[in-house]
């Protein structure tokens, strides 16, 4: 239930549902009270940020500082597991297998994939659990599409049991001990990933996948014309600082902006 919660309140303080309802709010002002200038200022407030974060200096420009914690993973280290944290899935047998891997999801399976070739006799780990309405896990997805991809049953291992990122640090160290691995996941997300698998006493290799935020030449249009691409942009952004926040109040770091 408290899980539910969370993810419920956490999706409606999103850049994009929050800005909606702002601007629902200033309409319903303006319709329905005396408070024309009150409700003025809510619909132009949500509209303009609504629009800033929708355009690619913006979004890519609050993005990057998360995303550059990391670097990408070109080391030589050698290592026995790799864990590939879950994320959006569903699961359609009528669909391409990859296909069933939404949003962060794919990225970060093919960089496991990367790195699994890189370190012959290594182990793939996913991890996750099934939604609700899904027979099929989010680690069981990840290992039907990479098994797909020529990956061996055999080297894979599934944790189909927790909800989210801290659960998965515990998942791991269960499974694992103190081997060494590699932990990849969104460029966005692995700052946060990594205070969880630290305070679970782990030691992972920090290999992001899935980075967004731009810097390289985009054509003059896409930097000026505001974008859903963007604005999801922003929403890694917004979902991300939520979730340092809820690290910290639950005491896995010392400060709400710790990476």
């Amino acid at each position: 239930m408290l899980f539910t919660l969370k993810k419920f309140l956490g999706g409606l303080m999103l850049p994009l549902p929050f800005l909606l309802l702002v601007i629902g709010l200033g309409v319903m002002l303006v319709w329905f009270s005396r408070w024309q200038k009150t409700g003025k200022t809510c619909i132009t407030f949500g509209w303009l940020v609504l629009l800033l974060l929708s355009l690619q200096p913006v979004a890519d420009g609050l993005l990057k500082p998360i995303e550059a914690k990391y670097p990408t993973w070109r080391g030589t280290q050698p290592v026995k597991y790799i864990v590939v944290l879950g994320g959006g899935y569903t699961w359609n047998d009528a669909w391409a297998p990859s296909s069933n891997l939404i949003n962060n999801s794919l990225p970060r399976l093919n960089e496991g994939i990367r790195l699994w070739q890189a370190n012959p006799g290594a182990k793939l780990i996913f991890t996750g659990a099934a939604a609700k309405t899904n027979p099929v896990s989010t680690a069981e997805a990840g290992a039907r599409v990479a098994e797909s991809l020529g990956v061996p049953r055999s080297e894979i291992i599934t944790l189909n049991d927790p909800k989210d990122t801290e659960e998965e640090a515990a998942a791991v160290k269960r499974a694992i001990g103190d081997a060494p691995f590699l932990l990849v996941t969104s460029a966005s997300h692995l700052p946060r990933a990594m205070i969880f698998f630290q305070h679970a006493g782990l030691h992972p290799l920090p290999a992001p996948a899935n980075q967004m935020a731009i810097e390289s030449p985009l054509n003059p249009w896409e930097r000026i014309i505001p974008s859903p691409v963007w604005l999801m942009h922003s929403d890694r952004v917004g979902y991300e600082t939520l979730g340092r926040i809820w690290q910290w109040l639950k005491g896995s770091s010392d400060q709400p902006g710790e990476q």
